[in-house]
């Protein structure tokens, strides 16, 4: 399968820009990698330059929140398949969707989220949940 994932409150708590904490995303991505699944990261995140004043002056400011996420999947051991589109669908449409038999995003209706946690402003995916489902379908 191809596995559509979502970066912020999905594979790490709500912090953007920064990167957020560990939810336990890390072990079921593996697992999911390891089964031969292709992970294909789809999020709002992007790499961009933009104008800022900066003690009166304007300059370029980078800001490579996107860069950012890439990363923490290699720092994790977790190979992606793609980024924002899938690889192969170039060759059978135009649509900006990325393609993926599935897709894991706390935005997503029915997905199992964690609200009760101090430090985290916003409700994540509750990764146990969400590993619980994948076995009961025959993913993982």
């Amino acid at each position: 399968m191809d596995i559509c994932i979502d970066f912020d409150g999905t594979c790490v708590s709500h912090e953007f820009p920064d990167i957020g904490n560990d939810i336990g995303a890390v072990p079921v991505l593996k697992e999911l990698v390891e089964k031969g699944h292709r992970l294909i990261l789809f999020t709002m995140r992007s790499d961009r330059k933009k104008k800022k004043k900066v003690d009166g002056q304007e300059v370029i400011v980078e800001e490579n929140v996107l860069s950012d996420a890439i990363r923490w999947f290699e720092e994790n051991g977790i190979p992606l398949y793609g980024v924002q589109k899938n690889p192969t669908q170039r060759f059978w449409t135009s649509s900006p969707k990325a393609y993926g038999h599935l897709y894991i995003d706390d935005a997503n209706l029915g997905c199992p989220l964690l609200d009760n946690d101090e430090g985290s402003q916003r409700p994540y995916v509750d990764w146990v949940r969400v590993k619980e489902m994948l076995v009961e379908k025959g993913v993982l």
